[in-house]
Protein backbone atom coordinates (compact mmCIF):
# COMPACT_ATOMS: atom_id res chain seq x y z
CA UNK A 1 0.00 0.00 0.00
CA UNK A 2 0.83 3.89 -0.41
CA UNK A 3 2.78 5.16 2.84
CA UNK A 4 1.08 7.99 4.88
CA UNK A 5 2.45 11.51 4.39
CA UNK A 6 3.44 12.79 7.94
CA UNK A 7 2.95 16.92 8.35
CA UNK A 8 4.92 18.80 10.27
CA UNK A 9 3.46 21.50 12.48
CA UNK A 10 6.65 23.57 13.38
CA UNK A 11 8.11 23.86 9.80
CA UNK A 12 6.71 24.32 5.90
CA UNK A 13 8.38 21.34 4.97
CA UNK A 14 6.76 17.76 4.56
CA UNK A 15 8.45 14.96 5.22
CA UNK A 16 8.10 12.09 2.56
CA UNK A 17 7.92 8.71 2.45
CA UNK A 18 10.81 6.65 0.49
CA UNK A 19 8.84 5.68 -2.55
CA UNK A 20 8.23 9.43 -2.86
CA UNK A 21 11.71 10.21 -2.21
CA UNK A 22 12.52 11.79 -6.08
CA UNK A 23 9.61 12.71 -7.35
CA UNK A 24 8.57 16.01 -8.87
CA UNK A 25 6.63 18.97 -7.02
CA UNK A 26 4.35 21.23 -7.87
CA UNK A 27 6.34 24.29 -5.71
CA UNK A 28 9.99 24.74 -4.56
CA UNK A 29 11.69 26.74 -2.10
CA UNK A 30 13.12 29.84 -2.10
CA UNK A 31 16.19 30.60 -0.18
CA UNK A 32 19.34 33.03 -0.53
CA UNK A 33 22.23 31.30 -1.95
CA UNK A 34 24.47 33.83 -0.38
CA UNK A 35 25.18 32.51 2.76
CA UNK A 36 28.67 32.30 4.23
CA UNK A 37 29.40 28.76 4.61
CA UNK A 38 28.06 28.61 0.76
CA UNK A 39 30.69 31.46 -0.14
CA UNK A 40 33.09 29.48 1.68
CA UNK A 41 32.41 26.38 -0.31
CA UNK A 42 32.91 28.46 -3.80
CA UNK A 43 36.26 29.71 -2.12
CA UNK A 44 37.21 25.95 -1.45
CA UNK A 45 36.14 24.93 -5.01
CA UNK A 46 38.12 27.58 -6.75
CA UNK A 47 41.41 27.17 -4.77
CA UNK A 48 41.45 23.14 -5.98
CA UNK A 49 42.73 23.96 -9.37
CA UNK A 50 45.20 26.27 -8.39
CA UNK A 51 46.12 23.82 -5.57
CA UNK A 52 46.75 21.32 -8.51
CA UNK A 53 48.90 23.31 -10.62
CA UNK A 54 51.41 23.70 -7.62
CA UNK A 55 51.20 20.13 -6.50
CA UNK A 56 52.42 19.58 -10.50
CA UNK A 57 54.84 22.00 -10.13
CA UNK A 58 55.83 20.28 -7.40
CA UNK A 59 55.78 23.34 -4.59
CA UNK A 60 54.58 21.12 -1.74
CA UNK A 61 55.58 23.47 1.18
CA UNK A 62 52.72 25.92 -0.45
CA UNK A 63 50.92 23.85 -1.25
CA UNK A 64 50.46 21.69 2.43
CA UNK A 65 49.82 25.12 3.31
CA UNK A 66 47.11 26.15 1.29
CA UNK A 67 45.56 22.49 1.69
CA UNK A 68 45.46 23.36 5.54
CA UNK A 69 43.60 26.73 4.61
CA UNK A 70 41.30 24.96 2.66
CA UNK A 71 40.34 22.54 5.10
CA UNK A 72 39.92 25.28 7.77
CA UNK A 73 37.22 26.73 5.60
CA UNK A 74 35.79 22.84 5.30
CA UNK A 75 35.49 23.03 9.01
CA UNK A 76 34.26 26.68 9.63
CA UNK A 77 30.85 26.70 7.18
CA UNK A 78 30.39 23.32 8.67
CA UNK A 79 30.53 25.46 12.06
CA UNK A 80 28.61 28.32 11.17
CA UNK A 81 26.18 26.42 9.48
CA UNK A 82 25.42 24.35 13.02
CA UNK A 83 25.48 27.85 15.50
CA UNK A 84 23.57 30.18 13.06
CA UNK A 85 20.47 28.47 11.74
CA UNK A 86 19.79 31.48 9.13
CA UNK A 87 23.57 30.28 7.18
CA UNK A 88 22.21 26.70 6.71
CA UNK A 89 20.70 25.66 3.48
CA UNK A 90 19.65 22.90 1.30
CA UNK A 91 21.85 24.38 -1.06
CA UNK A 92 24.61 24.16 1.31
CA UNK A 93 23.72 20.53 2.04
CA UNK A 94 24.79 19.73 -1.74
CA UNK A 95 27.23 22.34 -2.19
CA UNK A 96 29.86 21.08 0.48
CA UNK A 97 30.12 17.90 -0.45
CA UNK A 98 30.50 18.96 -3.92
CA UNK A 99 33.53 21.13 -3.03
CA UNK A 100 34.79 18.60 -1.25
CA UNK A 101 34.23 15.91 -4.30
CA UNK A 102 36.36 18.44 -6.63
CA UNK A 103 38.44 19.53 -4.04
CA UNK A 104 39.55 15.65 -3.61
CA UNK A 105 39.54 14.69 -7.10
CA UNK A 106 41.72 17.31 -8.43
CA UNK A 107 44.25 17.17 -5.66
CA UNK A 108 44.37 13.43 -5.72
CA UNK A 109 44.65 13.25 -9.83
CA UNK A 110 47.30 15.80 -9.33
CA UNK A 111 49.10 13.67 -6.19
CA UNK A 112 49.17 10.97 -8.55
CA UNK A 113 50.87 12.82 -11.30
CA UNK A 114 53.40 13.44 -8.93
CA UNK A 115 53.87 9.89 -7.80
CA UNK A 116 52.68 10.48 -3.99
CA UNK A 117 49.18 8.38 -4.76
CA UNK A 118 49.10 5.27 -6.53
CA UNK A 119 46.71 5.54 -10.14
CA UNK A 120 44.59 2.49 -9.00
CA UNK A 121 43.38 4.89 -5.77
CA UNK A 122 42.44 7.51 -7.76
CA UNK A 123 40.73 5.77 -10.32
CA UNK A 124 38.16 4.35 -7.69
CA UNK A 125 37.76 7.71 -5.80
CA UNK A 126 37.44 9.44 -9.01
CA UNK A 127 34.82 6.69 -10.07
CA UNK A 128 32.79 6.74 -6.86
CA UNK A 129 32.69 10.62 -7.34
CA UNK A 130 31.39 10.21 -10.62
CA UNK A 131 28.74 8.23 -9.80
CA UNK A 132 27.78 10.52 -6.41
CA UNK A 133 27.65 13.68 -9.01
CA UNK A 134 25.74 11.92 -11.62
CA UNK A 135 23.21 10.58 -9.03
CA UNK A 136 22.86 14.25 -7.70
CA UNK A 137 22.31 15.84 -11.20
CA UNK A 138 19.65 12.57 -11.55
CA UNK A 139 17.44 13.58 -8.50
CA UNK A 140 17.61 17.23 -9.26
CA UNK A 141 16.26 16.59 -12.54
CA UNK A 142 13.38 14.53 -11.26
CA UNK A 143 12.93 17.03 -8.61
CA UNK A 144 12.53 20.16 -10.20
CA UNK A 145 9.08 21.11 -11.22
CA UNK A 146 8.00 20.57 -14.95
CA UNK A 147 9.07 21.69 -17.21
CA UNK A 148 12.27 21.60 -16.67
CA UNK A 149 14.54 24.21 -17.96
CA UNK A 150 17.92 25.31 -17.71
CA UNK A 151 17.46 28.29 -16.18
CA UNK A 152 15.42 26.50 -13.59
CA UNK A 153 17.84 23.82 -13.28
CA UNK A 154 21.02 25.41 -12.38
CA UNK A 155 18.92 28.54 -10.28
CA UNK A 156 20.81 28.55 -6.76
CA UNK A 157 17.40 30.43 -5.72
CA UNK A 158 15.29 27.20 -5.69
CA UNK A 159 15.82 23.96 -3.66
CA UNK A 160 13.98 20.77 -4.34
CA UNK A 161 16.25 18.55 -2.50
CA UNK A 162 18.25 18.35 0.67
CA UNK A 163 21.49 15.65 0.26
CA UNK A 164 22.02 13.50 3.69
CA UNK A 165 25.53 12.53 3.86
CA UNK A 166 26.06 8.67 5.40
CA UNK A 167 27.96 7.56 8.23
CA UNK A 168 30.33 6.13 5.83
CA UNK A 169 30.81 8.96 3.66
CA UNK A 170 31.43 11.44 6.21
CA UNK A 171 34.73 8.75 7.80
CA UNK A 172 35.31 8.35 4.10
CA UNK A 173 35.72 11.77 3.32
CA UNK A 174 37.80 12.29 6.41
CA UNK A 175 40.57 9.88 5.87
CA UNK A 176 40.50 10.41 1.79
CA UNK A 177 41.65 14.17 3.30
CA UNK A 178 43.90 13.03 5.65
CA UNK A 179 45.63 10.77 2.84
CA UNK A 180 46.04 14.01 1.16
CA UNK A 181 47.42 15.89 3.81
CA UNK A 182 50.12 13.32 4.63
CA UNK A 183 50.79 12.37 1.07
CA UNK A 184 51.75 16.79 0.84
CA UNK A 185 53.98 16.30 4.07
CA UNK A 186 55.87 13.18 2.68
CA UNK A 187 58.18 15.03 0.57
CA UNK A 188 58.08 17.57 2.68
CA UNK A 189 59.29 15.76 6.23
CA UNK A 190 61.03 13.15 3.74
CA UNK A 191 58.86 9.88 4.04
CA UNK A 192 57.35 9.14 0.82
CA UNK A 193 58.57 5.24 1.45
CA UNK A 194 57.03 4.97 4.01
CA UNK A 195 55.12 1.81 4.92
CA UNK A 196 52.30 3.35 7.38
CA UNK A 197 51.92 6.01 4.08
CA UNK A 198 51.30 2.60 2.10
CA UNK A 199 49.01 1.41 4.83
CA UNK A 200 47.01 4.66 4.61
CA UNK A 201 46.27 3.82 0.83
CA UNK A 202 44.19 0.40 1.49
CA UNK A 203 42.20 2.00 4.05
CA UNK A 204 41.13 4.93 1.77
CA UNK A 205 40.28 2.04 -1.00
CA UNK A 206 38.18 0.50 1.84
CA UNK A 207 36.11 3.37 2.70
CA UNK A 208 36.09 4.78 -0.57
CA UNK A 209 34.41 1.40 -1.27
CA UNK A 210 32.43 1.70 1.62
CA UNK A 211 30.99 4.67 1.35
CA UNK A 212 30.19 3.99 -2.56
CA UNK A 213 28.23 0.82 -1.16
CA UNK A 214 26.34 2.83 1.62
CA UNK A 215 24.61 5.14 -0.72
CA UNK A 216 23.53 2.20 -2.93
CA UNK A 217 22.36 0.45 -0.16
CA UNK A 218 20.66 3.55 2.11
CA UNK A 219 19.65 4.97 -1.26
CA UNK A 220 16.46 7.66 -0.97
CA UNK A 221 17.04 7.53 2.41
CA UNK A 222 19.81 10.20 1.65
CA UNK A 223 17.72 12.28 0.04
CA UNK A 224 14.88 14.82 1.27
CA UNK A 225 12.42 16.32 -1.02
CA UNK A 226 11.49 19.92 0.56
CA UNK A 227 8.17 20.66 -0.61
CA UNK A 228 5.97 24.46 0.42
CA UNK A 229 2.49 24.38 1.04
CA UNK A 230 0.77 27.06 -1.50
CA UNK A 231 -0.31 30.03 0.53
Amino acid sequence: GKGKEHTCEKCNHTPLVMEEAVQPRKSTTYENPWTIPNLLCMCRILLAPFLGHLIIQQHFHLSLALFTLAGATDLLDGYIARTWPTQKSALGSALDPLADKILVSILYVSLTYADLIPAPLTALVIFRDIGLISAVFWIRYKTVPPPVTLSKFFNPCYTTAQLKPTLFSKVNTAVQLFLVAASLAAPVFQYTDSVLLQCIWYVTAVTTAASGYSYWHYGRKTVQVLNTRSP
